[in-house]
C-alpha cells in the first residue's frame, strides 16, 4: 500500500510540470489574438522568438557559407597593436587603415586570442551568435518598457531578415558590437541609471563612430533631465572614457590617433553605396554635397528638437537652467520619450549619411518598428507600415544597389520621417502649467 502511495505520489508531481504547461498553451491559443495585437505580451512573444531565434542563427551559420569582407583585416590591425605599434598612422590591414577608435582594438583584441589569433572562424561566428542573442534580448527589453508595438511585428525584426543575420555571423563586422552596447546604455537611461549609461554609450562610441548619431537626442535628454550643470558630470563621464581608452594611442601619436578614429570627412566608395546609387558617381563625391546633406541633417535636428521634444511652452534655452527653477516644474522623462527621442537622432541622422554600406543596416534595423507603430500617423495602416518595412529589407538585400533600390529605400524613410512629424508627440504640450505658473 505504500508503495502504491509513493508511485502515485511520483505520478502527481511529474504531472504538474505538464499540466502547467498544457494550461499556459491553452491560455495562449484562446488568447492568440490578444498575443499578437497587445503590447503588454511583448516579453512572453519574445520569448518564443529568441527560441527560434537560437535555432535559425546557428542553422545559418552551419548551412550558409562564410564570407570573408574584414574580419583579417581587424585581426591584422589588432596583431599591429599586440606587436607594440601605437602609431594609427601606422596601422594597417588588407582593406586598409584602422579607423575605428581605441574601444574597438581592445574588444576585437579579445576575440583574437578567443579565436587562436583569429584562425578559428567558426568559433568567432558561434560568438557573434551570442551576441546577436544578447543584443535580440536588450531590444526586447526596451520595447517592452515602452509597451506601444504590437508584437506581431517582431517576427519581421527577428526571423524574417536575412540581411540582419549575414551582418552579425557571416560577416563578423564590428557595426553588431557597437550596437549592443547602444542598446545596453539605453536600458539603463531606462533605469534611470544615467551615469552607467552615458559610461556604456561612450564604450559603444569607441567600437565605431555612428553611434554619434544618438548624441543629438541624448544631450536634449540630459539637458531636459539635469540642465547644464548637471549634465557636465554625465557628458564629462563620456569624454573621460574616451581620454582613457585612448591614451596608450594619444600618447604616440595624438594627431594620428584623432584623425585615424574619428575621421568625419573620410571619403566612401560610390561602389558600396546602398543610398544614393540614383546618382552621378561625381555628385556623390562632391563636398558641396556632403555639406548639404550636412546642413539638411542639423536643420531637421532642430525642427524636431524645437517642435517635437521640447513642448513645455518656454523658450528652448529653458533647458539650461537647473530643472528646479524653471517656469514649467519638470516631469519625470517617460519609457516613450528617452527612447524616442534616441531612436529619432539616429534616423535624422541616417536619412541624410553621405553614404550607406550593406552592413549599416544594423544602425536603425532594430528601431524601425518602434519609429513606425510607436508614433503612428492615422492615415499609415498596419498594412502600409508592413509595407515600409519590407521595402526597406528589400532595398538592403539589393546587391549590388540599384537606382530603384536605393530610390525605394529614400521614399521608405521620407514616410516615416512623415509620420514622426504628424504623429503623436511623445512629450505634451504643457501650456496649462505654465498659466498656472504665473
Amino acid at each position: 500500500m505504500a508503495a502504491g502511495l509513493r508511485k502515485r505520489s511520483r505520478a502527481g508531481s511529474a504531472a504538474q510540470p505538464a499540466g502547467v504547461c498544457g494550461q499556459w498553451l491553452q491560455r495562449a491559443w484562446q488568447e492568440r489574438r490578444l498575443l499578437l495585437w497587445e503590447p503588454r505580451y511583448t516579453l512572453r512573444v519574445a520569448s518564443c522568438l529568441c527560441l527560434a531565434e537560437v535555432g535559425i542563427t546557428f542553422w545559418v551559420i552551419h548551412r550558409v557559407a562564410y564570407t570573408e569582407i574584414d574580419w583579417k583585416a581587424y585581426m591584422a590591425q589588432v596583431e599591429g597593436v599586440i606587436n607594440g605599434t601605437y602609431d594609427y598612422t601606422q596601422l594597417q590591414g588588407d582593406t586598409g587603415p584602422l579607423v575605428y577608435p581605441a574601444g574597438f582594438v581592445y574588444i576585437f583584441m579579445g576575440l583574437y586570442y578567443a579565436t587562436g589569433q583569429g584562425t578559428d572562424i567558426h568559433m568567432a561566428q558561434n560568438i557573434f551568435a551570442v551576441l546577436y542573442l544578447v543584443t535580440l534580448l536588450l531590444v526586447f527589453l526596451i520595447y517592452h518598457q515602452t509597451c506601444k508595438v504590437p508584437p506581431f511585428v517582431f517576427f519581421f525584426m527577428c526571423c524574417a531578415s536575412y540581411r540582419v543575420h549575414s551582418i552579425f555571423v557571416l560577416r563578423l563586422f564590428n557595426d553588431p558590437v557597437a550596437m549592443a552596447l547602444l542598446f545596453l546604455s539605453i536600458n539603463l537611461f531606462l533605469a534611470q541609471r544615467w551615469g552607467w549609461g552615458c559610461c556604456c554609450f561612450s564604450l559603444a562610441v569607441s567600437v565605431k563612430m555612428n553611434v554619434l548619431l544618438f548624441a543629438p537626442g541624448l544631450l536634449f535628454l540630459l539637458l531636459t533631465q539635469f540642465g547644464f550643470r548637471g549634465a557636465l558630470p554625465k557628458l564629462g563621464i563620456c569624454a573621460v572614457l574616451q581620454v582613457v581608452l585612448g591614451l596608450p594611442f594619444l600618447l604616440e601619436n595624438p594627431i594620428g590617433y584623432l584623425s585615424r578614429s574619428f575621421d568625419l570627412g573620410r571619403q566612401f566608395l560610390f561602389r558600396w553605396t546602398v543610398n544614393w546609387r540614383f546618382l552621378p558617381e561625381a555628385l556623390f563625391l562632391h563636398r558641396a554635397f556632403h555639406l548639404a546633406l550636412l546642413a539638411a541633417h542639423l536643420t531637421l535636428l532642430l525642427l524636431f528638437a524645437l517642435c517635437r521634444w521640447h513642448r513645455t511652452g518656454e523658450s528652448i534655452l529653458s533647458l539650461l537652467k537647473d530643472p528646479c527653477k524653471r517656469k514649467v516644474p519638470p516631469q519625470p522623462l517617460t519609457p516613450n520619450q528617452i527612447v524616442s527621442t534616441l531612436f529619432t537622432s539616429n534616423f535624422i541622422g541616417i536619412c541624410f549619411s553621405r553614404s550607406l554600406h550593406y552592413q549599416f543596416y544594423v544602425w536603425y534595423f532594430h528601431t524601425l518598428p518602434y519609429l513606425l507603430w510607436a508614433m503612428p500617423a492615422h492615415w499609415l495602416t498596419h498594412l502600409l507600415r508592413l509595407l515600409v518595412l519590407g521595402l526597406i529589407e528589400l532595398s538592403w538585400n539589393t546587391y549590388p544597389s540599384t537606382s530603384c533600390s536605393s530610390a525605394a529605400l529614400h521614399i521608405c524613410h521620407a514616410v516615416i520621417l512623415l509620420q514622426l512629424w504628424l504623429g503623436p508627440q511623445p512629450f505634451p504640450k504643457n501650456i496649462q502649467h505654465i498659466k498656472k505658473a504665473h
